[in-house]
């Protein structure tokens, strides 16, 4: 019996704001592509039913769960991961300071997926309230912190980028 590979796709991803080209089988997860093929391994594997959301990036300025996601579907999309928040001079994104900043963080298994489904919270108009934070975090879960510095800190965040964009009086 004759064992035939599997056929390959190509594919057009934009990561972390640099391109990639690649060929990758039609089953190949976009968790997988991220941490093997990239090996960006920010975003992490937790459970691989979408349940705790340690492999949240966003697609296209969404947060979606890259661990039931093929790589496939993430064609011609723009992802951001953990690694993209950053600027190149190290300086951290204002999520990311202000889990250093508040202490949203401990064992820092879930902060990824947590830093990037809170991303959107940082374009609204107004700012969130705690019960907006937590549904917006309610597919990503923590077994560290119990959610006060999370939400503390992504409301610090989102309060920093309203006062920068507020005009000045």
């Amino acid at each position: 019996m004759t064992v035939t590979p599997a056929r390959q796709h190509r594919i057009t991803v934009t990561v972390n704001g640099e391109s990639h080209l690649a060929a990758v089988e039609p089953r190949l997860l976009l968790v997988h592509f991220l941490r093997e093929d990239l090996g960006l391994t920010g975003t992490h594997v937790g459970c691989d039913t979408t349940s705790c959301g340690a492999c949240t990036v966003t697609l296209d300025g969404r947060p979606i769960k890259s661990c039931t996601m093929f790589a496939v579907q993430a064609d011609g999309g723009e992802i951001t991961t953990i690694e993209g928040l950053a600027d190149p001079d190290g300086t951290l994104h204002p999520l990311q300071q202000a889990f250093w900043d508040e202490h949203g963080l401990q064992c820092g298994y879930c902060t990824p997926g947590m830093l990037m489904a809170a991303l959107p919270l940082l374009d609204l108009d107004e700012r969130p309230t705690d019960a907006e934070i937590r549904t917006q975090i309610s597919g990503n879960l923590c077994r560290c912190t119990g959610y006060a510095n999370i939400v503390r800190a992504i409301a610090s965040a989102t309060q920093r980028a309203h006062a920068e964009r507020a005009p000045d009086g």
